[in-house]
C-alpha cells in the first residue's frame, strides 16, 4: 500500500519507518528546507495549497493523512476529492481553532477549565474579571510547544500579551492548579475498534513537551476509565480514524481536558519500544484497515526530547532499557532534534537511568521533574498539540 502524508517532518519520518516491514510505501508533501521524513519516502517540496503538488501526491498514493494539524483545512479537503483521507477533516477541524475543540469537549460533557472568547482590549479585560488570574490567554490557531499563548498574572500583562498575539480572536482560559498534567494516545480503526495506550504523565519547560513517563504513577483505575472514556466520546463522535491525544488536568480527583491532536503524538513516541505495538504503526494499521495491535506495556518507559542540541549520547546508549532517536534536523534553539526512551522491569530503576541521562541535557532541560504529581503546578503557557 503507498501512503501519502501531509508533512515531513519527525511524526512522519517515525511513521515510514513503522510502515516499512507492513510492506508500505511513503510519498510526503513538505514546503520546508529540509524533510526528515525522506529518508524513509519520497518528498514533494511544495506548498500544502499547490493544486499540482496535492494532485502529484494523490497519484503516488493510496489513501493519505497527516503528520500534524496545522496543514491547511483546503488542502485536506482537496485531496479527499482524490484519495481517502485519514483522519478525515473533521477531526483536522474541530482541532485546528480551539474555540471549536472546546465547543467540542462541551458537547461531549468533557470538563475544561473555564473560557471566554475575546477579540480586543475592553474585552479582554472584562474576561479576566470573572475568570480571574492567573489566565492563560492563546491565540485560537497555529499555536503549539508555547507559542501563541501568554500567561496573565499581573495588570500589566494585558498590554503585553494583546501586543505579542494581535487583537483578533483570541481565547482566555482559567488557569487551573493541577497537581500534574496527563495524556492518553488512543487510535481508532476503520472498523471502529478502539485501543488505548496507558495514560502518560508529562513535564513540560518552556512551553515545550521535555519528559513523558508510563504508564502514569499512581493512577486510580477510575481516572484511567475517565480518561479512557473521554477519548472514546471523542473519536467516535469525529469519526475518528488513527491515533488521537489528549492531554488533561489532573485537578483535586478530576481530569479537564486541555487540548487534543488527531495524529500521532510526541507524549506517545516511547511506544517504539515500550508498547506491544508502537502508535506509529497502530495509527498505520488504522487508517489502512488492518486489525489494530495490542497496546501492552511491559514495563515502566520514559521518554526524554533533546532539545536545541544533541548532547554526547554515548553514556545514554550504554545504558541497558536505553534507545536513541535522531530525526536528522539541524541544531537550533528550542527545536525538537531527537528523544531518548528508557524501558525498565521497576520504577526504581528506570529513575535511576533517567538520572544518569538528565545531567547530559544541560541547563536548558532545567531540574529533573518529580514523578506522580502531589504539588500544585504553575500556569503553563503550551500544551497540546506538540510535534
Amino acid at each position: 500500500m503507498r501512503i501519502g502524508v501531509l508533512g515531513g517532518g519527525q511524526l512522519g519520518r517515525m511513521l515510514g519507518l513503522a510502515g516499512g516491514p507492513l510492506g508500505f510505501s511513503f510519498a510526503f508533501l513538505d514546503p520546508a528546507e529540509e524533510c526528515p521524513a525522506a529518508a524513509t519516502g519520497s518528498w514533494i517540496r511544495a506548498s500544502f495549497d499547490d493544486p499540482d503538488a496535492l494532485r502529484e501526491l494523490a497519484s503516488r498514493s493510496d489513501l493519505v493523512t497527516y503528520e500534524f494539524e496545522n496543514v491547511p483545512l483546503a488542502a485536506v479537503q482537496a485531496i479527499a476529492e482524490l484519495r481517502p483521507v485519514h483522519p478525515s477533516a473533521v477531526s483536522l477541524e474541530a482541532a485546528q481553532d480551539r474555540l471549536n475543540e472546546k465547543a467540542l469537549f462541551r458537547r461531549l460533557d468533557i470538563p475544561t477549565p473555564r473560557f471566554e472568547t475575546v477579540s480586543g482590549g475592553v474585552e479582554l479585560a472584562g474576561a479576566v474579571e470573572r475568570l480571574g488570574r492567573p489566565a492563560v490567554l492563546k491565540t485560537r490557531r497555529m499555536g503549539y510547544d508555547g507559542r501563541g499563548q501568554r500567561v496573565l498574572s499581573g495588570p500589566g500583562d494585558l498590554a503585553s500579551a494583546l501586543a505579542a498575539l494581535g487583537e483578533g480572536q483570541l481565547l482566555l482560559e482559567q488557569h487551573i492548579p493541577f497537581e500534574r498534567e496527563l495524556s492518553v494516545v488512543a487510535v481508532r480503526g476503520r472498523s471502529g475498534e478502539i485501543a488505548f495506550y496507558p495514560p502518560i504523565e508529562n513535564h513540560h519547560r518552556g512551553g515545550i513537551l521535555r519528559l513523558s513517563w508510563a504508564p502514569a504513577p499512581g493512577l486510580t483505575p477510575a481516572l484511567r476509565s475517565l480518561a479512557d472514556d473521554y477519548a472514546r466520546s471523542l473519536m467516535e463522535a469525529l469519526g475518528h480514524v488513527g491515533v488521537l491525544a489528549l492531554e488533561l488536568f489532573q485537578s483535586d480527583g478530576e481530569l479537564l481536558a486541555n487540548e487534543m491532536a488527531p495524529r500521532v503524538h510526541n507524549s506517545g513516541h516511547w511506544t517504539i519500544e515500550g508498547a506491544v505495538t508502537s502508535q506509529f504503526e497502530n495509527h498505520l494499521r488504522a487508517i489502512a484497515g488492518l486489525p489494530l495491535g495490542a497496546t501492552d506495556v511491559p514495563g515502566p518507559c520514559a521518554m526524554v526530547n533533546l532539545i536545541g542540541e544533541v548532547p554526547d549520547l554515548a553514556r545514554a546508549a550504554d545504558l541497558p532499557g536505553t534507545h536513541v532517536h535522531l530525526y536528522g534536523k539541524r541544531a537550533r534553539p528550542e527545536r525538537k532534534l531527537g528523544h531518548i526512551t528508557f524501558c525498565a522491569d521497576d520504577p526504581e530503576t528506570l529513575s535511576l537511568r533517567l538520572a544518569t541521562v538528565w545531567p547530559l541535557l544541560g541547563r536548558a532541560a532545567g531540574p529533573l521533574p518529580t514523578i506522580g504529581g502531589g504539588a500544585v503546578r504553575e500556569p503553563r503557557c503550551g500544551g497540546l498539540p506538540t510535534n
